[in-house]
């Protein structure tokens, strides 16, 4: 027993830091937004008026359509990327742990670079090649004689956002990509050993053993992508800008966040009603990953190895 208290005490020593520095940069921040929505202005005072501005922002015509407009914009924003990016990033990682593709490290690198570019790149990039204009995207598609096919996407209310949650696709790919092909090694050879004495190969063998035992990867990977899908704003903010044009169709709920807590144009900040959103959003993102932990990850344990 002795000799393990050095080591208890030399955890201590580091935690204890580690520790502090999350409560300050995570947890006090919390719940000073969490005090800063139950108070708002009355004249220059500030007064204690509890859960009035979650009733405004979910009553009041003049708040609640758009909040209920950036939330299900989040949503739509969240299930692209639930059926278009983690599908493809599996699909990806399953061809490049195949032992038989060559050249294999290049195509993940290649792959994988976009993730690390940087929101205001992205967004300028995109926005110069869908450009109907000065863009590429015309010229491609007509050399390939599909140029009827093109589109003003960022431009047309019903097309922006899809337009947008695929770009944010292509960039991130990459990311479910590393994490279910880092799973798809971590099985162990006598599995896949003994599912070729059974005669199951390829995609056979994918589907009936690699898939089932990577299902614990896939849903760390799902909640990651409601977390990050529901705290969006860099890409719609550097492509459409804080208006979240046209009309409002890109608007998320971090966009509607900043325009209220900072203002924006001839609007003036609001930072209770901003910390009302704020905390609305933390309320949505907890609810999600409580279902997650409790409901889901629970019955996906059976599948560890």
């Amino acid at each position: 027993m002795a000799s393990r208290r050095p080591v208890r005490w030399h955890i201590g020593v580091f935690l204890a830091p580690a520790v502090l520095v999350y409560t300050a940069i995570m947890i006090i921040p919390l719940f000073g937004t969490l005090n800063l929505s139950l108070y708002n202005l009355d004249g220059q005072n500030r007064i204690f008026v509890g859960l009035a501005n979650f009733a405004t922002l979910f009553g009041d015509p003049r708040w609640s359509g758009a909040f209920w407009n950036a939330l299900w914009n989040n949503c739509w924003f969240f299930i692209i990327h639930m059926l278009v990016q983690n599908p493809i990033g599996i699909l990806l990682a399953a061809l490049l742990s195949s032992p038989r593709l060559r050249m294999a490290a290049f195509y993940r690198t290649a792959i994988f670079i976009p993730t690390i570019l940087s929101f205001v790149i992205v967004g300028f990039v995109w926005k110069l090649i869908l450009s109907p204009i000065w863009g590429i995207a015309p010229g491609m598609l007509g050399a390939v004689g599909l140029q009827s096919l093109f589109a003003p996407w960022l431009g047309k209310e019903e097309y922006a956002l899809t337009t947008l949650a695929l770009i944010s696709v292509w960039q991130f790919v990459g990311i479910p990509m590393m994490l279910i092909y880092a799973a798809l090694l971590s099985i162990p050879d006598d599995v896949i050993e003994a599912a070729e004495m059974d005669g199951l190969t390829g995609w056979s063998q994918f589907w009936k053993i690699k898939l089932p035992l990577i299902l614990p990867s896939i849903g760390i990977i799902s909640i990651l992508t409601f977390v990050g899908n529901f705290n969006a704003f860099d890409l719609i903010y550097v492509a459409q800008g804080a208006l979240a044009g046209p009309d409002f169709s890109t608007d998320i709920l971090g966009t509607f966040l900043y325009r209220t807590f900072f203002g924006f144009q001839l609007q003036l900040g609001d930072p209770h009603m901003g910390a009302a959103i704020a905390t609305a959003m933390f309320g949505i993102i907890l609810v999600g990953v409580c279902i997650y932990l409790f409901g889901i990850q629970t019955r996906l344990r059976r599948y560890q190895f």
